[in-house]
């Protein structure tokens, strides 16, 4: 199995086979490269809908120049945790990274979370943060108020007054929890709206319409978000395997 940079033509391939709809496995087993090779070159080209060959191919010579221009790292950088491989680490930080930003979070935003989330204390400074992704901590101040907002980051401080940024096992459900509020506070306010338009006539009905459905989607999404986590949730090494056992159902 060949190693090393996807050429260009192997790139053309991926184009191909993703047009003809495809899966991963089947692409990469035509230009006989590992599944992971293909799903990350995919994943941070676009996604497979998006993805265009060409472009790749100069976003990756792109990032490589990049790279060779970035001071090397300390010799004396401790090891990843765990045994880890630092450049799959690596690797899979960019591909997070990229779902979340072609799922509509700001750029800056999916780089922090990402970065956040693949530590294992879930925990991190604004120096830590603009450290590690090599940016300003004005940057990464906007970004986590972003975040903050969504429900999807905590402020907290530690024992030294420093201000950390958090995510825990309840990000998920903290943010779907956010959702659904925004997701009411549409349909008050499209409620409100047919009053001051008059009941029955076109404009007000659309809007009654809007806030009905809106209703049902928050409710929706709460009560989903709620079970969810009370059958699924579990904590770190709950299984000795890895594996996540979930809680019994008391329902």
């Amino acid at each position: 199995m060949p190693g090393g940079r996807l050429t260009q033509q192997e790139r053309q391939q991926i184009a191909l086979g993703l047009a003809d709809g495809l899966a991963y496995a089947e692409i990469a087993r035509g230009i006989d490269r590992p599944t992971s090779t293909v799903t990350r070159e995919v994943m941070r080209n676009g996604g497979p809908t998006a993805y265009r060959a060409e472009l790749a191919h100069r976003a990756t010579e792109h990032r490589a120049h990049r790279r060779r221009q970035t001071a090397p790292r300390d010799p004396k950088a401790p090891p990843q945790p765990h045994g880890r491989d630092a450049e799959a680490v690596r690797a899979y930080e960019e591909v997070l990274t990229t779902v979340f930003i072609q799922s509509g979070t700001p750029t800056m935003m999916a780089r922090v979370l990402a970065g956040l989330l693949l530590t294992d204390s879930g925990s991190l400074t604004a120096s830590e943060l603009a450290q590690r992704l090599q940016v300003s901590p004005a940057s990464v101040s906007k970004a986590v108020a972003f975040l903050d907002s969504q429900g999807m980051v905590r402020r907290e401080r530690d024992e030294r007054r420093r201000e950390r940024y958090v995510v825990d096992d309840d990000i998920m459900y903290d943010s779907m929890m956010a959702s659904a509020r925004g997701t009411a506070q549409v349909a008050e306010t499209a409620r409100q709206g047919v009053g001051v338009l008059g009941v029955r006539t076109p404009a007000a009905v659309r809007l009654e319409n809007i806030a009905r459905y809106l209703d049902f989607v928050s409710e929706s999404i709460t009560r989903a978000a709620e079970q969810a986590r009370d059958i699924l949730h579990t904590k770190p090494g709950a299984a000795a395997d890895g594996t996540a056992e979930p809680k019994p159902d008391h329902a």
